[in-house]
């Protein structure tokens, strides 16, 4: 039984570590790039978007398809380094322990 009641301090300890790191990433931002800078898309570490910033030249009549584009561009980039971002802080938090596929923490 020792073991086990071991097992459960070491799951909490997790447990709040976890909750800690959830925290750290909604306050991460990370910014995804299209078009050389011309637009830049800002998500938390949650995935939400905390802003989008166009340069001025993107906002001409004729060029509502492009920066469309570029914005979903920004968009996948953005996504792609929170993904990274949270992949690392897991990796660190778990201190490397393989976690069975599918497992949600978070």
């Amino acid at each position: 039984m020792k073991n086990f009641a071991q097992m459960m301090k070491q799951a909490q300890e997790l447990q709040g570590r976890m909750a800690d790191m959830q925290a750290e990433m909604e306050r991460t931002l990370c910014e995804g790039r299209a078009g050389g800078g011309l637009v830049v898309v800002t998500l938390n570490g949650k995935g939400d978007m905390a802003g989008v910033k166009i340069d001025p030249s993107m906002l001409k009549p004729d060029e509502g398809e492009i920066l469309e584009d570029l914005i979903s561009a920004a968009h996948a980039d953005a996504k792609t380094k929170v993904e990274e971002a949270m992949k690392e802080k897991m990796q660190a938090l778990t201190g490397g322990l393989p976690l069975p596929p599918g497992l949600k923490l978070f």
